[in-house]
């Protein structure tokens, strides 16, 4: 499958605002990854923090974090139409303290925000730069912005991850899931390794890994071998929610949380 440039990459995320608008299905259709993601990185927050969620898209997390605890949270995307239906949905969905703000921003530039922030988020975005090289910049922007002991937290897609989870689909006679057109996703070392001067590795949780294998092998399975007539890909069916619910173990989620703090 051939990888779309940045330009087309831009264009997708472009599309989805335009035909999500204010659902969270603008960012990603499986929620529960979403709130699981929520859940483990709202665990790195304090109150009084200041926070940047970068690629924020329409703020459904961004909101979600300041909705928890006090905090001063700034969500940034480089799409403007993620970012209107981002104050839409501010409109609509704050119910907490924080302090929450909207604007148009892009990962690779935040130059603006030299030492700011208190805690970085990433959800997701990495992911969609395209190549190691811009990923590489946007690391290197996000440590700048970063205050002395202020920690990084990147839910990104994973090489090693997605390997394992496709090597268990294998054994069981199932396809290998692609990559999208439109990602890339982070080698696990290569980012731990690029961050070692300035950044000490905290740890990488893999909180999605008992969701995958229940969503993305033995879910498969059991509509293959009962000949159901089931949309295997739908996030919001009772099975999903409830391999949401239990424990994370093994190594088979795509999606990951590296946690890095500033030296």
């Amino acid at each position: 499958m051939n990888k779309l440039n940045l330009n087309e990459i831009k264009s997708y995320w472009f599309s989805q605002a335009i035909s999500h608008k204010t659902s969270q299905n603008a960012s990603w259709s499986d929620l529960a990854v979403i709130d699981m993601e929520i859940e483990q990185i709202d665990k790195w927050i304090v109150e009084g923090d200041m926070v940047l969620d970068i690629g924020c898209a329409n703020g459904y997390s961004t909101i979600s974090y300041g909705n928890r605890k006090k905090i001063n949270i700034l969500g940034l995307d480089y799409i403007p139409e993620m970012i209107e239906y981002a104050k839409i949905n501010l409109n609509e969905m704050n119910s907490g303290p924080s302090k929450i703000s909207f604007d148009v921003g892009d990962i690779l530039n935040l130059n603006d925000f030299i030492n700011h922030f208190d805690k970085i988020i990433s959800t997701r975005v990495l992911i969609n730069l395209r190549s190691w090289n811009n990923q590489k910049t946007a690391l290197q922007s996000c440590a700048n912005a970063l205050k002395t002991k202020g920690l990084l937290l990147l839910s990104e897609a994973t090489i090693q991850g997605w390997n394992n989870l496709n090597c268990f689909r294998k054994e069981w006679g199932l396809s290998i899931i692609p990559e999208p057109p439109f990602n890339t996703y982070l080698d696990e070392r290569k980012v731990i390794d690029f961050l070692a001067d300035e950044m000490e590795f905290l740890g990488l949780n893999n909180f999605s890994s008992t969701y995958y294998l229940g969503t993305r092998v033995l879910k498969p399975l059991l509509i293959k071998i009962l000949g159901c007539d089931i949309d295997v890909g739908n996030p919001d069916m009772h099975w999903n929610k409830w391999f949401s619910q239990l424990p994370a173990w093994g190594d088979y989620g795509t999606q990951k949380l590296f946690v890095f703090q500033k030296k």
